[in-house]
């Protein structure tokens, strides 16, 4: 079993609200759902409306494919262009 894990870190520096800002991470994490099958959350930075954190994790048996899949999934983050992603951190696990 391979475990793709990560975290995506966005500046969403146009937001003037914690409203807006939820509303831009729901929107994202949404379409991503829908088109990854992939387990996806807001993990840290709730309360600030200038940047947001989301998890992530894949799961699979091909670690090819896994890292396929989230750079994929990097890539179509960046082209929703709802927010600037700023740091990435990825991790892929064999058990």
């Amino acid at each position: 079993m391979v475990i793709g894990t990560g975290t995506i870190t966005f500046n969403t520096n146009h937001c003037h609200s914690l409203k807006e800002k939820r509303k831009i991470v729901k929107s994202i994490l949404a379409r991503v759902r829908n088109t990854y099958n992939v387990s996806i959350a807001e993990v840290d930075l709730n309360d600030v409306h200038k940047r947001a954190e989301i998890g992530f994790a894949f799961v699979g048996n091909d670690r090819r494919r896994i890292n396929s899949n989230i750079d994929k999934m990097f890539e179509f983050i960046d082209n929703l262009s709802l927010a600037e992603i700023v740091d990435t951190q990825v991790e892929i696990i064999t058990i």
